[in-house]
């Protein structure tokens, strides 16, 4: 963990509250390298928790009221435990009352806390969402003597976001950021929630995770995200219409129900928005699947080649990626000793992760730098990169 970020809440919270926190929890951010918007259509994702992350360090509330402050954003937030807003409030709490509402519907609440939440990366691309999420429902569950196990804290957080924020998200975030290990990838199948870790092995040559943050961030929900979910979903039921296959309601529907074969049969009868959709998520099942044999091989080298490949389809078939994302991408795709990388996120702004040999990352970082600031001069003193490592989930 890193001290730094965790003192600065600590110090928060002493400086507001003039005592120390009962507790500090940490989640960390996540990336996927491979398996990009394929979670929500119950694909197969790959990921890694870094070693940076969300911080809330917080005490008990026994009248049951939540009192929480982000250093990211100027404005406190409060409720109680027992009557959280149940319609969103339009700020950046809305995830922590949504969490709020989900928790309550599963398990009697009784305590609230007040606590200050920390996050050490820049907003956009890592998840943050998420993070924070999992970081103040692990604290509500210790005040409040729940034990959730993990895949229930997955169901949960999603829940949250999906039910209360509006975001019609998957399950890659949070699972990223609860099974990961350090040392090794993390490869699920969204089907049947099953997943193992593929270690990495000794031969593979190192590798080090660069962060690369475009400078300008994004609101996940306003984004174009849920339109693009939506276009998978068309896609799959126009499929299933075409080839006489039984379908049931249109949010029940996902492209995995459909094979490529039929895919390949009836796609030319597609929209093209739902084509295009529809082409990403079935070359990134692929995708995913020829990585995860890649990892077993200690190849790191075809893995960033597909990460490459990856990025290329969202720009091209999932059609995401702001001018400035594009431009990170298309510079790390000629930059010396980047084994390749993608947009992390959603695409629409925030940032684009590398997987770097560490002995070219002095060039990368000033090539980088230099190549984007010449396109986006505007940028410079919000554009920032951040070296990072795969780590352990959360501990729950």
């Amino acid at each position: 963990m890193n001290n730094i970020t965790k003192t600065s809440a600590e110090e928060a919270f002493l400086k507001t509250y003039k005592r120390n926190p009962e507790n500090i929890e940490f989640t960390p951010y996540r990336i996927c390298p491979l398996g990009a918007h394929s979670d929500h259509q119950l694909g197969k994702i790959t990921g890694f928790a870094l070693d940076k992350g969300i911080y809330i360090a917080y005490s008990a509330k026994q009248n049951g009221v939540i009192e929480i402050r982000s250093m990211q954003f100027p404005k406190r937030a409060q409720w109680h435990i027992l009557s959280t807003p149940v319609k969103k409030q339009n700020d950046w709490a809305d995830y922590l009352r949504g969490a709020t509402i989900t928790l309550a519907s599963y398990y009697p609440l009784r305590i609230g806390l007040c606590a200050i939440i920390d996050g050490e990366l820049p907003i956009g691309g890592l998840s943050s969402s998420a993070a924070v999420i999992i970081t103040f429902l692990n604290a509500l569950c210790k005040l409040n003597n729940i034990k959730l196990e993990p895949s229930k804290m997955i169901e949960i957080a999603k829940e949250a976001e999906n039910n209360y924020v509006g975001v019609s998200c998957g399950k890659l975030d949070q699972s990223c950021e609860i099974y990961a290990k350090k040392d090794g990838l993390l490869y699920m199948d969204l089907k049947d929630d099953s997943y193992e870790i593929i270690t990495t092995p000794k031969n593979m040559k190192p590798f080090e995770i660069i962060i690369f943050f475009s400078g300008i961030e994004r609101s996940l929900s306003s984004s174009k995200f849920n339109m693009r979910v939506d276009e998978c979903r068309s896609a799959a039921y126009a499929l299933k219409a075409y080839a006489n296959m039984d379908y049931g309601k249109f949010e029940e529907t996902n492209l995995r129900d459909v094979s490529y074969e039929i895919y390949l049969k009836y796609k030319d009868n597609l929209p093209d928005n739902f084509r295009k959709r529809a082409e990403h998520w079935y070359t990134e099942f692929m995708r995913v699947e020829k990585g995860a044999l890649a990892w077993r091989n200690g190849d790191i080298e075809e893995f960033g080649r597909l990460s490459f490949a990856s990025g290329k389809s969202s720009i091209e078939n999932w059609e995401t990626g702001s001018p400035e994302l594009i431009k990170l991408y298309e510079i790390m795709t000629k930059t010396k000793g980047i084994y390749g990388g993608r947009f992390s996120g959603a695409g629409f702004k925030g940032c684009v992760m590398a997987l770097a040999d560490p002995k070219f990352e002095d060039e990368i970082l000033k090539n980088v730098e230099e190549e984007y600031l010449k396109a986006f001069p505007n940028l410079k003193g919000k554009y920032s990169a951040h070296i990072c490592h795969p780590h352990d989930g959360v501990k729950l």
